[in-house]
């Protein structure tokens, strides 16, 4: 799998996960909304309203000076939360139908967000104990932006060889040294790429650390 730039690639990737993940969230109690996830103090209901608008944010080009900081994401919340959960949810459904098309026209630069809704619904999978958490059909879509974006980051090269997938996965920029290995399934190597918990899971990797495998790190 190579990390070739294609536009339409996010696009895709969120609305294929919107048809999932919208009648996941429309079927779940009140309760379920209140579940905790992986991400430090935000429940279901917490993610789901980021999710939404910070897509929206890109839709309706609403840039503030702090875009996409923790301190945009808390007040994009705070801002739904006389909402009910129906509607969070419909921002939700209506910002990964229609985030595509600007994502598309940005050359790249927003492409991570994508990925990052994509993990967030993952985030959501889990809490809520739905299957496909972090996998599923969308898996070589968002390993493909994974790729692209780390190449950006001139992250260091990794090879990873994933059970799901008949080609290998080659992450980072190649001849900055010899490329570390991971071994193992596709839900557990995305965990990795966004900083999420392994506990666990079982998996080889060699010449790198969880730690550096985080695209999403610091």
């Amino acid at each position: 799998m190579t990390d070739t730039h294609d536009p339409e690639l996010p696009g895709q990737l969120l609305r294929g996960e919107r048809d999932v993940l919208i009648p996941l969230l429309r079927g779940l109690k009140d309760e379920d909304f209140r579940r905790a996830t992986c991400c430090p103090g935000w429940t279901v209901r917490h993610v789901a309203a980021h999710c939404g608008s910070a897509l929206m944010r890109l839709i309706e080009s609403r840039f503030d000076e702090d875009v996409f900081s923790p301190a945009c994401n808390e007040r994009d919340i705070a801002e739904r939360a006389s909402w009910s959960d129906q509607k969070v949810v419909d921002e939700l459904e209506r910002a990964m139908s229609d985030a595509g098309p600007v994502i598309a026209a940005s050359g790249g630069l927003f492409d991570a967000v994508a990925l990052g809704e994509w993990i967030h619904s993952g985030d959501i999978k889990e809490a809520v104990g739905a299957k496909g958490a972090y996998g599923g059909e969308g898996v070589p879509a968002a390993l493909a932006i994974a790729a692209h974006y780390a190449r950006q980051k001139s992250a260091p090269p990794v090879h990873a060889d994933l059970d799901e997938l008949d080609e290998p996965v080659l992450l980072g920029v190649e001849g900055s040294g010899p490329p570390a290995r991971f071994i193992g399934s596709a839900p557990v190597f995305v965990r990795l790429l966004a900083g999420r918990p392994v506990t666990g899971a079982r998996y080889e990797l060699a010449g790198t650390t969880e730690a550096e495998l985080n695209l999403f790190g610091d």
